[in-house]
């Protein structure tokens, strides 16, 4: 893995890619912000990548410039994937890389959600 820039965003990392219709995958949801798609290498029954349509390298990035609008778009558009994939009532995890440090693979902001099925402890 290389190590992440945290100033520069790399327009040709997979997800913008995703965005722009260049690369197919399995959607599920889309709102005017964020995008719902299925993990390509799931490691668990439930495995979507929710991700922002906005240029945002990491959690950090996107907490700190997006707008408000697209901070409540993506965390409504998280409550939809919980009730469509029926997750809430047995648990479901979230998991949200930042950085070289962090173990981030895709130089923009994404959460997994994973769920039906136990998972084991992450630490």
């Amino acid at each position: 893995m290389t190590q992440l820039s945290p100033a520069i965003y790399d327009k040709e990392n997979i997800f913008a890619k995703i965005l722009r219709k260049e690369i197919p995958c399995d959607y599920i949801l889309e709102t005017e912000h964020s995008v719902v798609f299925q993990d390509i290498s799931p490691k668990a029954k439930v495995h979507v990548l929710l991700i922002p349509k906005g240029s945002y390298i990491d959690s950090y990035d996107f907490y700190k410039n997006a707008t408000d609008v697209e901070i409540i778009d993506f965390q409504k558009t998280f409550v939809k994937i919980v009730e469509n994939k029926e997750l809430y009532e047995n648990g479901f995890r979230l998991i949200a890389n930042s950085g070289y440090y962090g173990g981030q693979e895709v130089p923009h902001f994404h959460i997994h959600v994973l769920g039906k099925q136990k998972l084991s402890a992450p630490f």
